[in-house]
């Protein structure tokens, strides 16, 4: 545990709980894609799986079981709760073709071809470009809400944080994961135009517009 692992684990919280907020807020889910929403909590059941074989800390503990619980919450609310205002015209990205290929490069390239092992490896595949329908889905209607606009940027700078604990953990213990630090880095990328538009738009009051 560092600060930027810290901060990072906080800023990801943050942008689920704005999330759910927001949903619960405004009794809708106009402008959220369940598809990125159902990636990562794929994300979270193939990554904390090691819940009923190992236990790390309390705090570890804890936080895996409010990812789950969360993301399994949100997309809860969007097919079920409040399915009328989900917009599935525009959240057509095609996350099949996400799913198969990065199960694929799992089982290829891994630390351990091990169950354990490969599924985790795919967990930090996926997370790399779960936001992908996300931003899609902003792309194809226009804009997005400032709420919405807060939850990407809590996301992003999650991701960004952890780039810097890596950097902190590889100078201080020695530690070095090749698959974490380039998934993470490839995340943060996909990130970078949003980044940008949020500090030139979002803050200064403006709605934000990907293009298309």
């Amino acid at each position: 545990m560092n600060i930027f692992r810290l901060i990072g684990d906080l800023s990801h919280l943050l942008a689920i709980l704005l999330l759910l907020w927001k949903i619960w807020k405004s009794r809708s889910c106009a402008g959220i894609s369940g598809k990125s929403q159902c990636l990562f909590a794929l994300v979270f059941l193939t990554r904390y799986v090691d819940l009923f074989t190992s236990f790390v800390s309390l705090y570890n503990t804890v936080m895996k079981c409010i990812f789950i619980a969360s993301t399994v919450a949100t997309c809860y609310m969007i097919f079920v709760k409040f399915k009328a205002t989900y917009d599935s015209n525009h959240d057509s990205f095609r996350a099949e073709f996400l799913i198969v290929p990065l199960a694929g490069l799992a089982v290829l390239l891994n630390h351990e071809l091990s169950v354990m092992e490969v599924l985790w490896t795919f967990s930090i595949y996926l997370e790399s470009v779960a936001i992908l329908p996300q931003l899609f889905m902003i792309s194809k209607t226009g804009e997005a809400e400032s709420i919405t606009s807060h939850y990407l940027f809590a996301l992003g700078s999650y991701r960004a944080l952890y780039i810097f604990n890596w950097g902190y953990r590889y100078y201080f213990e020695g530690f070095f994961d090749l698959i974490a630090i380039v998934a993470g880095c490839v995340q943060t990328v996909l990130y970078c135009d949003f980044f940008y538009l949020y500090v030139t738009k979002v803050l200064k009051g403006k709605s934000l517009k990907l293009p298309a």
